[in-house]
């Protein structure tokens, strides 16, 4: 999603065809942000330059921003900055937990411009979550100034595995009904029903789905490292998820599955029953549901993931203890992970990301990896925090609507 232009020199066969979306790619990028430049870098005529940026002006796409002085000993006339132009369409980004759902109204910047969180529960299936956040989406607008029609994309972070070319979740452990259930689409009907007055699903915007972990990831990286080419985030809530960013784009695995580091097993706990139905899984060990069955247990009741983050809040001792012996067992198997992926970030996310769980982790993974795989290794916790699902299902889905082939398609679709 996130790649840049493919192609030859600048005179090569496939820049000379560089097309409306490949130039606003580069002027998204800053790789060129002048006609001049633009020229030189597809080797296009300027006529031709000026007939495809026409498109993306009458779009609304791109704008003309302050002058850029010339260059060169001779001077000359300065030249116009090209600008991406996001004050044309808004995006709709939900991020949603076990019990909890998160909505918000954002620029095409990532700017939040409308926040809502409240209550709904995953196990109640696709329909009805659908239902409550089209139900939240009316006043989220309002509240920004936005018009339902200006919505471009939107996109919704989930708690479980994703199939990315269907937009299907895929065997979830913890979605209990959501399995390869028509989410998107069901999306885009309520909204078009409820929002653009009865209009046909095709005037809709588009929706797309993605996993928790990794739409996180995707938002940090870009964020907070966006100079790291091998980006690890680990999120330990109600289950555990890890996300991967490699060179600016998530890491999915063939259909979906790359992450789910939750359900490898422990060779030393063959009693654990997991939410998957199967036994010795991590987050059957040492996930914020897994704490808080051991919490109420020894006597402090505690319903879920969230409850347990309460718990660590007040130092409750232990609630404390358990989260460190948790981020130990953690870092047991993320000992493997970043033996294989060698990453320079590790992000822990979640309920559980807090003093205690990471000093287990970072125990276990300095004491039992090899020094090579932890040299460059830096272990932090989440900058962005519980926006970072919202801020990722966003930027997730601008890079691909404005991505030049999706932008292409658009463009011809807006009859440009």
């Amino acid at each position: 999603m996130t790649g840049g232009m493919t192609g030859s020199t600048a005179g090569g066969t496939a820049a000379n065809q560089a097309s409306a979306g490949q130039l606003l790619r580069l002027i998204r990028t800053g790789r060129a942000t002048t006609r001049g430049e633009l020229q030189r870098v597809t080797g296009l005529s300027r006529s031709t330059v000026g007939q495809r940026l026409d498109r993306l002006f009458r779009a609304g796409w791109i704008r003309e921003g302050a002058a850029v002085p010339a260059g060169g000993p001779a001077g000359g006339r300065p030249a116009l900055r090209l600008e991406f132009d996001g004050s044309h369409a808004v995006v709709l980004a939900a991020d949603l937990e076990v019990r909890c759902g998160r909505a918000a109204v954002l620029g095409l910047d990532g700017t939040v411009l409308a926040e809502h969180t409240g209550p709904l529960n995953v196990e109640d299936g696709p329909e009805k979550a659908v239902d409550t956040l089209v139900g939240w989406f009316p006043a989220l607008l309002e509240r920004a100034g936005a018009r339902p029609e200006r919505v471009c994309g939107i996109g919704l972070a989930v708690p479980g595995p994703v199939e990315w070319e269907t937009g299907q979740v895929v065997q979830p452990p913890i979605m209990p009904g959501w399995d390869r259930r028509p989410v998107r689409e069901r999306l885009r009907r309520a909204y078009a029903e409820r929002l653009l007055g009865g209009a046909p699903v095709d005037a809709a915007p588009v929706v797309l789905l993605d996993n928790d972990a990794n739409l996180m990831a995707y938002a940090e990286q870009r964020a907070e490292h966006p100079g790291c080419a091998a980006f690890l985030l680990v999120k330990v809530s109600t289950g555990i998820g890890a996300g991967l960013v490699v060179d600016g784009r998530i890491y999915r695995g063939v259909d979906g599955g790359a992450g789910d580091i939750g359900h490898i097993r422990l060779h030393d706990r063959p009693d654990a029953l997991c939410m998957c139905g199967s036994y010795g899984c991590l987050a059957a060990v040492a996930s914020g549901r897994a704490l808080a069955r051991q919490l109420t247990a020894a006597g402090v009741p505690t319903v879920s993931g969230a409850g347990v983050r309460e718990q660590l809040a007040a130092g409750q001792p232990d609630a404390v203890r358990l989260a460190r012996e948790a981020g130990r067992r953690v870092g047991e198997v993320l000992v493997t992970v970043v033996t294989v992926l060698n990453p320079g970030v590790l992000v822990v996310a979640g309920d559980l990301a807090g003093t205690p769980f990471v000093t287990g982790v970072r125990e276990l993974l300095y004491q039992r990896a090899l020094p090579r795989s932890t040299a460059h290794l830096t272990v932090v916790t989440s900058r962005l925090g519980e926006r970072a699902g919202l801020l990722g299902a966003g930027d997730m889905v601008v890079e691909e609507l404005y991505a030049p082939g999706r932008a292409d398609a658009r463009l011809a679709a807006l009859g440009l």
